[in-house]
């Protein structure tokens, strides 16, 4: 059964200032966000294991958006946490700049709905003016509906 974005989405799993301005730091400030809403299991784990995978297969930035993310049983279903950095976080060996980054984790039986996921939000933030709406929000529900208003 397909995951609708929508549902996976969650304002206070939006972070819209990070205060990070590394990679790492970065997802730790995402993924504690995450756990404060009890969807997963180890969160010091689950960062080890997003971060292992940057380390192993950086995230493409593409139009300042990345999608870092890990495929794990320490949660029970899809989770997205958000952050967004006005200057950009850099990543990868070329230190591309990500003003959008999506923690994405997912249990290994949704490999699937994870897809799809991805492909709808990559989709999504493609637009110029998508993007242009997420970077200027100034709450995180004004943030979902920019990402959900067109998806439903």
């Amino acid at each position: 059964m397909a995951i609708a974005l929508a549902d996976l989405l969650d304002e206070r799993q939006v972070i819209l200032r990070l205060r990070s301005r590394k990679l790492p730091n970065a997802l730790r400030e995402i993924i504690q966000v995450l756990a404060q809403g009890q969807k997963i299991d180890n969160a010091e784990r689950f960062f080890e294991q997003v971060l292992a995978r940057e380390r192993e297969h950086p995230s493409v930035v593409e139009n300042g958006v990345a999608f870092p993310h890990a495929r794990t049983n320490l949660i029970n279903e899809i989770i997205i946490g958000i952050g967004r950095s006005r200057a950009g976080i850099p990543i990868g060996a070329n230190q591309q700049r990500a003003r959008l980054i999506f923690v994405i984790g997912v249990p290994e039986r949704l490999v699937n709905d994870y897809l799809i996921c991805v492909g709808t939000l990559a989709r999504l933030v493609k637009d110029e003016a998508t993007r242009s709406r997420l970077l200027d929000t100034e709450t995180p529900r004004e943030f979902i509906e920019g990402l959900t208003v067109e998806t439903l």
